[in-house]
């Protein structure tokens, strides 16, 4: 096969020298004739085509990164895998074709909504949508196998019509109610199954199947909240009556439980007191005797008791009379001292008084200088005149002055 390639591009590249010989022949001989120039204008013509068709089609082609390369030879159909950059492309002998190997997204039209144009069919008749998001990618080990019969559009041709096929053949098996949440992930895992290996045939790897929303249709959405609304009204009655008998059944469990302790606590408060009376029984015959003793005990101590109160009344009593005398002699020696005390004080006072009385008789004025010292604090001048009588000069002040004469003026008139 190589040497076969090798004769065919030696035949080719001897052609397209010749072809250029012959255009610079006809170029040399232009100017002999006519003849020779019509045979220059075709060789350049066929140069110019040969230009364009290398132009249009370049023998060195590239494969991009994440991207396959598949080149297929028209003559002998061989197929060979080009990854990675730069591959040799003969024109009119190599076919290249290029194949993405990154994952890639389909997703229904008109099935994601329940008014749409292509609504999914339930098991009832109903249409619903359907938010179906399918990843898929080329398995690279089939990919020389499958590359000649592959189309261009490999997502419009081959995907979609399988995976229409098969969600709408697979949901059309389950009721609203299962597609809508008890059998989403049994749906998904049917979907997966049978559109991979729908897929699988043509080289094709399904890489997963995800379920979006669900669109119900206007009424029996309603008509599923009202029957959700009862059935949650159901759950709740159904598990209240539950948490009710399991109170029920809880209260039994806890008055039993609290029987049977008191059973047990009252056995072992018998057993307590019984225990307790057999150690009480026990510890009588050791206590009487001790009892015995006590009591004796405690009749000599009062005996002893009554003795020394009666020895402590009698030197109490004896003690009471000595001090009684003690005080009667001191009480009597007090009052003959304060008698004594109050003799003296008198002879002194009329001692004091028989000498007071001859220096007034000696000197009067001193009684009027007395009473000027008791006054002093509370008056600071005093001026009144000497009484002509002779007499004391504080009677001017007092006004005794007048009531003397008028005293003295009825003793004269009798």
């Amino acid at each position: 096969m190589k040497e076969r390639f090798l004769d065919m591009f030696d035949s080719l590249r001897e052609s397209v020298g010749n072809l250029a010989g012959h255009t610079g022949r006809a170029a040399g001989q232009l100017g002999r004739g006519v003849h020779g120039a019509r045979r220059s204008i075709i060789a350049l013509s066929i140069a110019g085509i040969g230009a364009y068709a290398l132009y249009n089609n370049p023998p060195m082609q590239s494969v991009t990164r994440g991207e396959a390369g598949v080149r297929i030879n028209q003559l002998t159909g061989d197929v060979v895998e080009v990854r990675e950059g730069a591959a040799l492309v003969i024109p009119g002998l190599h076919e290249l074709r290029r194949f993405s190997l990154r994952d890639q997204l389909y997703r229904p039209e008109g099935g994601s909504s329940a008014e749409g144009e292509a609504p999914f069919q339930t098991v009832e008749g109903l249409s619903i949508g359907v938010d179906v998001t399918i990843r898929y990618a080329l398995d690279p080990t089939r990919l020389t196998a499958v590359a000649r019969s592959l189309p261009d559009d490999i997502g419009g041709q081959v995907v979609e019509p399988a995976a229409q096929g098969v969600l709408y053949k697979t949901l059309a098996r389950y009721t609203v109610r299962e597609i809508f949440s008890t059998k989403r992930q049994e749906i998904k895992e049917t979907i997966e199954s049978e559109l991979g290996e729908t897929l699988g045939k043509d080289g094709i790897k399904l890489q997963s199947v995800m379920i979006g929303k669900v669109e119900l249709p206007a009424d029996y959405r309603a008509g599923m909240d009202r029957l959700l609304a009862e059935e949650l009204a159901s759950d709740k009655m159904r598990y209240t009556l539950e948490l009710k008998e399991k109170q029920v059944k809880q209260t039994d469990l806890e008055a039993e439980a609290d029987k049977v302790r008191r059973e047990k606590a009252a056995e072992a408060a018998g057993q307590e007191q019984i225990i307790a009376a057999k150690a009480q029984a026990e510890a009588m015959k050791h206590i009487l005797p001790f009892k015995q003793k006590q009591i004796e005990q405690r009749g000599l101590e009062a005996e002893a008791d009554k003795i020394t109160r009666i020895k402590t009344a009698e030197a109490n009593s004896q003690a009471r009379q000595i001090e009684a005398q003690g005080e009667a002699e001191s009480r009597r020696k007090l009052a003959d001292a304060e008698a004594y005390r109050q003799e003296r004080l008198g002879q002194i006072a009329s001692a004091q008084l028989e000498r007071d009385g001859a220096l007034i008789q000696k000197h009067p004025l001193l009684i009027q200088k007395t009473m000027a010292d008791k006054l002093s604090d509370k008056i600071s001048v005093i001026i009144a005149p000497t009484p002509t009588s002779g007499g004391f000069i504080g009677n001017a002040l007092l006004g005794k002055t007048q009531a003397a004469a008028s005293e003295q003026a009825p003793a004269e008139g009798e």
